[in-house]
């Protein structure tokens, strides 16, 4: 998943989703808390990969697994392409109006816009140019 798109959300808290990362994810999807304050989306698929991935830590990361689990949500885009970011996670992602939908990978981010460019801002060329050497490229 690639791309960076621009979005609004509605007074009701509902995301126009970009069609072709709509297309990649399929039907089904689920959004939770992400670091660095966005919303993380994956697929169904991808989702069950990391469940189950999660349900073999030992129970003495409970604490942090609630509140992973508590504020996890299905989401089936209407009509329109658009999904109701529920308010625990509109919080979570300090989103008001302006959003910026990006692809990274195997998953799709949700971020305010404002922080976006902060975030994108703060990130240098020698950053980038290191993780590319560190692979090779």
């Amino acid at each position: 998943m690639r791309g960076e798109y621009q979005h609004n959300i509605d007074s009701k808290g509902r995301l126009i989703f970009p069609i072709k990362l709509r297309e990649e994810l399929g039907e089904h999807f689920v959004i939770f808390r992400g670091l660095d304050n966005c919303i993380y989306v994956y697929s169904q698929e991808q989702w069950e990969r990391f469940e189950e991935k999660l349900s073999q830590l030992p129970s003495s990361n409970a604490r942090q697994l609630r509140r992973f689990f508590s504020a996890n949500f299905v989401c089936e885009p209407d009509a329109q392409g658009r999904i109701l970011i529920p308010q625990v996670l509109r919080d979570h992602a300090h989103l008001q109006k302006d959003v910026t939908v990006i692809g990274v990978l195997d998953h799709v981010e949700i971020w305010d816009s404002a922080a976006w460019k902060q975030y994108n801002d703060s990130t240098s060329t020698e950053e980038i140019a290191a993780l590319m050497d560190s692979l090779g490229v």
